[in-house]
């Protein structure tokens, strides 16, 4: 388990990523995202490209390298933003985060 934990200090990074997911990252998101791409791969969600640059899928990620990534049926993206911020609020929620404002879980660019 990782030693840094995501708490309520955290909401602010949450929104600065869900304001912009490919722009510059403080170092407060920079540790966040490194809590969230650091624990094992069992399970995490990802983005799976299915025609490049047009529409992406969430998948999960297996166990072992090598392994199938396990596509989510029904969750589809034609914007890699809006892909990015659901995985990210995702694994918000999969490391216990605290509850985030609804205006957060509507963003869309």
């Amino acid at each position: 388990m990782a030693r840094y934990q995501i708490t309520a200090d955290d909401v602010p990074f949450a929104r600065e990523f869900m304001a912009d997911p490919f722009g510059y990252r403080s170092p407060g998101l920079q540790r966040v995202l490194n809590v969230m791409r650091g624990l094992g791969p069992q399970g995490k969600y990802v983005i799976l490209c299915t025609e490049p640059y047009r529409r992406w899928q969430l998948a999960r990620l297996p166990a072992r390298r090598g392994e199938a990534i396990e596509a989510v049926e029904g969750v589809n993206y034609d914007d890699l933003g809006t892909a990015e911020r659901d995985v990210f609020l995702r694994r918000w929620r999969d490391l216990g985060g605290p509850e985030l404002p609804l205006e957060l879980l509507t963003m869309r660019r």
